[in-house]
């Protein structure tokens, strides 16, 4: 709990880092009106303790016997995502069971930045609505083997421990340079920083947002979904994309 505290500091001290050099769209992207609660705890462990907790990304593993997929069926297309009910017990949960009640048909993906991300679960269809299987908020849900590359599955919130029903997938398909060098400088897990010059990602939001699952199939959609006219004011796609149905299965 100590490594995972401390991974958190590093993770604030990082975006806040970024924040100070932003350009007006990083601003943007960042803005999403959470309340980031700084931790003070200390800690006694070391940094190459941190650096060896993580020796795996789940997230680029294959689909394992039992590990829930889920098919995202949109009016673009279709994305299959694995979940981590391991590392996130509870957002899979909810999400499960949203889908297999068909709480998400008919919803949109009412959030949608290019390089950056797709947002969707809202019933309200703005960004205000949303609630858990429930009925209040639930707790976020942070692995230090779970991040924001490019294509994870994620909880959207208002801030601290408000997860609902909105979710959202990275679509960044690059870190920033410098954010790698400051990532570096701030001794973060060398396999992490090393995936995300790989594949891309959003990491200023790790263990800002409860990660809890990764596309494996259907990138090629969340592309196409990301690069829809949208409101320059809200975000919002001009013409909707439909999220039509969530069908659950196992390997």
């Amino acid at each position: 709990m100590k490594k995972i505290f401390f991974y958190t500091i590093l993770i604030l001290i990082i975006a806040i880092m970024s924040a100070c050099g932003a350009s007006d769209q990083d601003r943007n992207q960042n803005a999403e009106n959470e309340t980031v609660e700084k931790n003070g705890n200390q800690t006694d462990e070391s940094d190459e303790e941190i650096q060896n907790e993580i020796s795996t990304l789940p997230q680029f593993d294959p689909v394992s016997e039992g590990q829930p997929v889920v098919t995202v069926k949109t009016s673009m297309g279709d994305i299959v995502i694995k979940l981590f009910p391991e590392q996130a017990p509870k957002a899979v949960e909810n999400f499960l069971t949203h889908s297999q009640n068909g709480y998400y048909n008919g919803l949109t993906f009412h959030r949608v930045m290019n390089d950056f991300m797709i947002q969707g679960g809202d019933p309200n269809g703005d960004g205000t609505g949303g609630e858990s299987i429930w009925g209040e908020p639930f707790e976020d849900e942070f692995s230090p083997e779970l991040a924001h590359f490019r294509g994870a599955l994620s909880m959207a919130n208002s801030g601290p421990d408000t997860n609902g029903s909105q979710f959202f997938i990275v679509q960044a398909k690059t870190v920033d340079e410098e954010l790698i060098e400051q990532m570096k400088q701030l001794n973060f897990p060398e396999i992490i920083i090393n995936k995300y010059k790989e594949v891309g990602g959003t990491p200023w939001l790790d263990n800002r947002h409860t990660v809890f699952g990764q596309v494996i199939k259907g990138m090629d959609v969340v592309d196409k979904i990301a690069a829809v006219e949208v409101n320059s004011t809200t975000n919002a796609p001009i013409e909707p994309v439909i999220i039509n149905q969530i069908i659950v299965n196992e390997k």
